[in-house]
């Protein structure tokens, strides 16, 4: 088997990793995609009878984690790699910090931090972090969003999970230049992908001080996501940087770039505030 044709993608029944195990397979690549259910399993497995291995784990849970890492190496053999992993899974729930239970919060940390963390590290050998590893080191591609870096009112606990995978992206691709093994972030905007389905429990914070504008800026991410980027679009733009020889360290990978990134990113923060603050009623008209 070439091992630079095989990749490990997190979270992918749905959404932005669906969308990448599609456009890998495609490809050629061995793609295995980690589900947390059997059906979805099973779903993958028929859509691709070959050339495709599903893994059923939670990135939460370290067992079943080492489970899969045993089931990659077996089926790559002795001698062989893993050429890459795409840290995809995730989860957002949105609400007013202010309100938002510890449990939710926590729940954030658990899957987009720690979990990255974990399948990281259990993977690293397979892609080169070992002494006299006999094949090419393998790539990270982590899925952080423009959430890493601009963070909106309502998504508190999601955008500083993604500031955190930038952070960790960072010192882990300085780390791993003992190894050869590059790490690349890529920051998506808008995608039509489900998860924002939960989106703000609206109802449960309308009773609050919050509930108009939280109800007003979930409008908002729902108009947005359903003008997002296409799941076909999003993995082969993935793709393609993976497979170039020189990636920059980041991708931003944002629909009406103009407006969603590049100016967010050059206009002063305050203004930015005023602005959300009247889009969602967050500042309240005189």
């Amino acid at each position: 088997m070439n091992q630079s044709k095989t990749i490990l993608i997190t979270g992918a029944s749905t959404g932005i990793g669906y969308g990448c195990v599609k456009e890998f397979h495609r490809r050629g690549y061995h793609v295995f995609g980690s589900v947390r259910k059997p059906a979805d399993a099973e779903r993958l497995q028929s859509e691709m009878p070959d050339r495709f291995t599903p893994l059923l784990f939670d990135v939460a849970n370290p067992e079943a984690i080492q489970e899969a890492v045993q089931t990659v190496a077996q089926f790559l053999g002795e001698g062989q790699g893993l050429g890459g992993l795409i840290n995809n899974a995730g989860v957002a729930i949105g609400g007013p910090l202010m309100l938002q239970s510890m449990e939710e919060i926590r729940q954030h940390f658990e899957v987009n931090v720690f979990g990255m963390i974990q399948v990281t590290k259990a993977f690293l050998p397979l892609l080169g972090a070992k002494p006299n590893h006999p094949v090419a080191p393998g790539k990270i591609m982590n899925i952080s969003s423009v959430g890493g870096k601009i963070a909106a009112p309502f998504i508190g606990a999601y955008a500083s999970t993604k500031h955190a995978v930038e952070g960790l992206s960072e010192s882990w691709r300085r780390e791993l230049l003992l190894y050869g093994i590059d790490v690349i972030i890529i920051g998506p905007g808008a995608v039509k992908t489900p998860i924002w389905d939960k989106g703000i429990n609206v109802d449960k914070y309308k009773e609050t001080p919050y509930g108009e504008s939280s109800t007003n800026f979930a409008n908002y991410a729902r108009g947005e996501s359903e003008k997002g980027l296409t799941l076909e679009f999003t993995g082969k733009r993935i793709a393609n940087i993976f497979e170039k020889r020189k990636p920059k360290v980041r991708y931003a990978i944002v629909p009406q770039r103009m407006t969603n990134w590049t100016i967010p990113r050059l206009l002063p923060k305050r203004l930015i505030d005023r602005v959300i603050g009247k889009q969602t009623g967050l500042i309240k008209k005189k």
